[in-house]
Formats: structure tokens, C-alpha cells, sequence
């Protein structure tokens, strides 16, 4: 069978680089993108190739970037504008192919394996995307190709900035397997010291491990990776559209001061979960799991996540899954941020309530109730009804 053509396109620097289209007096400058320092949003969200080149690091706290770069330049984010750019770049890739998963507000896959006859191969198109981007936007691209979307991904990541990468069956595994583990998609922070502390370094290494061992060291996510490092990704690009379901819905805050309080936590968990519930009601979904993230005074981050007796989009019910969550983990106050995530989603229609020892009864009333909240919300806007533990936290 023929390989499909995948590409993955990344935005540099994305917000950054609008920042600075509308403060082009600024751009040959060291210039981060931050947030409020006052309101302890203060890392950094993205940076100039300049000020990178002075080890400026996303993520990090300003006065840490400060410290690596004294002349570095900080701008508010411009979210309104970002969002725009993020569309129209998405238009750009329509003009070569329907087949578009977004990826976060700047990167994409793109399945071009059938625009091929109009636009020249893969690396062609990837080409004149870049080249679209930038005459028409101002900003730059780069574009890994490749037959699966793991490898476009590594591939966008390899050459930065303004590049395309091409990644063919024939040649990844001297392109990918020398890579650290890292770099391959999925392999986050604690899987990769766990990998290497188990002797496995680079992609080459997952590749030449027993499924036994890397089940054994990181579950579902190691048969995954094994699958991942040997080019057997075989997942869709899958088309954001009127069809659209996300795969979960969270929100999470920093506020100016830290959660000090359990009170404090179960405030703010039944209001991000308000905002939780409305969102799985528009796309008529339920949770089936919930996720709690944390992030201490030191800013260590944990997400700890439980499943659900039932599937439920009800606030209530989310907001005290997170709260039991907290409490059995006996987690340490205070906390600089929290977060409250819906998992494991389902669609409404195929869930069938099978309750027979009357055990959701306070369940789905408790549904009923907030669904009509809903309703009121949705005609009259989201500040017509709240609850009283709510306005309390807004005092």
C-alpha cells in the first residue's frame, strides 16, 4: 500500500512573531512574550530567536530569563491576535488539502497524500505553505514531512526556523533513531528519566526494547512509543469540523496570590468545572474520568486523575471527583496554581444509565438541574446565573 504524505506544520516563535509585527521597532531586539508579573502569571509564554540565543527558555520565570539576558524586552500577550493569525493560517492550508488537525493554536497536520497531482509531492507543498505564510503573514513556518504523523512532528522540530524536513520510510531510522528519547512525541519529562534510568537514551533504543519491558516500565503509553519508534503510527489526521469532539476539557488558574486553603481549592474547582460542564454540554459529551493539576510554590507540577462511577457532565459532581481526588492524595498547601480536566470523554448517545440499584438517582437530577442552568446561561448570557460558592470567590 502507498505511504500517505503527512506534514506537520509549527509556527516559530508564534507568539512572538505577531507580537512583533505589531511592534516592528522591536525586532532586532531580545523580545519575550510574558505573563502578568503582577498577577503571578510572570514565565515566559514564548521568545525571538534572539533572545533565545541567550538560553531564554518558554516556561520559565521572567526573572530567570532576566537573568540570562538583562536587555531582554517583554510584551503582554495579544491573544486576540494570535487567534486571528492561528485562522488564517488555517486557511492558507485549505487551499491544499481538507484533511487539517489542529495541533494547539500554532501547529498542524495536514494529509496532502491526495493533493499530490495538483501541487507536486510532499516536500513541494511543504515549500509553498512556508512560502504562503510568510509573503502573506509576515511569520515563518517549519514543516517536517513524512508517511506518519509522529514523524512529520519530528521532523517540523529538527530545522528551525522557516524549513521543511523530510523524513521518508527509507531513511528514518538513520534520521530518528539516533535522536534522544525526548524528542519523540508522547515521551514526556518522567518517562524519558525513566527510560534513561533504565539504560534506554535514544529512539533507536526504544525500537530495540521487548514490548515486555517497556509495558513494564510505562504501561499502555510504552507499547505506544515502541509502535512510535518504529514508523507503525498509523492514527488519521482528523479534519476539525462541525464534527469536531475534544479528547478532554480542562481549565486551570494562577491567581495573585497562592491557594492557601482547602475551602479555597474547592472554590475554584467548582467554578473552572462550571465552565467544564457547559463546554461537555455543547458538544454532548460526558466525563468519564477526572483530572487534577497542581502546581506547588516551587512550581513541581502533578495531575492526578480517577475514573467516575458514572459519566457525567454535571459541575457539581466534577467539581467534588476533583476535591476527593485532593483530599485521598493528601496534597500540600499552598499551591501557586490548580486545575480541574474532564477525561476520558463519551458521547451522550452512547451512554445508556444502567442504575439498578437506584445509586445516580441524586445523580441525574443534580444533570437536570444544571442542564436548565445551561439553557438560561446560553440565552442570557453566562453571568445571568451563578452559584453562591462562586460569587463568594469573586468577593
Amino acid at each position: 500500500m502507498k505511504d500517505r504524505i503527512i506534514l506537520h506544520c509549527d509556527l516559530n516563535n508564534f507568539f512572538a512573531s505577531v507580537s512583533l509585527l505589531f511592534n516592528p521597532t522591536l525586532k532586532d531586539f531580545p523580545v519575550a512574550v510574558c505573563g502578568s508579573k503582577e498577577e503571578r502569571h510572570g514565565i515566559v509564554l514564548a521568545k525571538n530567536e534572539l533572545a533565545k540565543s541567550f538560553g531564554v527558555k518558554t516556561a520559565e520565570p521572567i526573572f530567570e530569563a532576566m537573568a540570562k539576558c538583562p536587555d531582554l524586552i517583554t510584551l503582554p500577550p495579544m491573544m486576540d491576535k494570535y487567534k486571528e493569525y492561528s485562522v488564517a493560517c488555517r486557511e492558507i492550508f485549505k487551499r491544499y488539502t481538507d484533511l487539517i488537525e489542529p495541533f494547539g493554536i500554532d501547529e498542524s497536520w495536514l494529509d496532502v497524500t491526495g493533493s499530490t497531482l495538483l501541487f507536486g509531492d510532499g516536500e513541494t507543498i511543504a515549500n509553498r505553505i512556508r512560502t504562503d505564510i510568510k509573503r502573506e503573514l509576515g511569520i515563518t513556518a517549519s514543516v517536517g514531512v513524512s508517511f506518519n504523523k509522529i514523524f512529520a512532528k519530528l521532523g517540523s522540530d529538527m530545522k528551525k526556523p522557516d524549513a521543511v524536513t523530510v523524513i521518508f520510510r527509507e531513511n528514518f531510522k538513520e534520521k530518528v533513531w539516533p535522536l534522544p528519547v525526548s524528542d519523540l512525541l508522547f515521551v514526556g519529562k518522567s518517562s524519558a528519566k525513566r527510560l534513561r534510568d533504565s539504560g534506554i537514551f535514544t529512539i533507536g533504543d526504544i525500537a530495540a526494547c521487548s514490548d515486555t519491558m517497556l509495558h513494564r516500565l510505562l504501561g499502555k503509553n510504552g507499547d505506544d512509543i515502541r509502535r512510535y519508534a518504529l514508523g507503525e503510527d498509523c492514527s488519521p489526521v482528523c479534519r476539525m469540523d462541525a464534527d469536531y469532539k475534544p479528547k478532554s476539557i480542562g481549565r486551570s488558574i494562577t491567581r495573585g496570590k497562592d491557594f492557601c486553603s482547602e475551602e479555597e481549592i474547592w472554590q475554584l474547582f467548582l467554578e473552572l468545572s462550571t465552565e467544564i460542564s457547559d463546554n461537555l454540554r455543547k458538544y454532548s459529551l460526558m466525563a468519564g474520568s477526572v483530572q487534577i493539576h497542581l502546581r506547588d510554590t516551587l512550581l513541581a507540577t502533578r495531575e492526578i486523575s480517577r475514573p467516575l462511577k458514572f459519566p457525567t457532565n454535571s459541575a457539581m459532581l466534577i467539581a467534588k471527583k476533583g476535591m476527593e481526588i485532593f483530599r485521598e492524595n493528601n496534597i500540600a498547601l499552598p499551591l501557586h496554581s490548580a486545575g480541574i480536566r474532564a477525561i476520558n470523554l463519551k458521547a451522550e448517545d452512547s451512554y445508556i444509565q444502567q442504575d439498578l440499584f437506584g445509586e445516580i438517582e441524586k445523580d441525574e437530577k443534580q444533570e437536570k438541574i444544571e442542564t436548565s442552568v445551561y439553557e438560561v446561561r446560553k440565552k442570557f448570557g453566562m453571568d445571568s446565573i451563578k452559584s453562591g460558592t462562586v460569587i463568594k470567590s469573586e468577593e
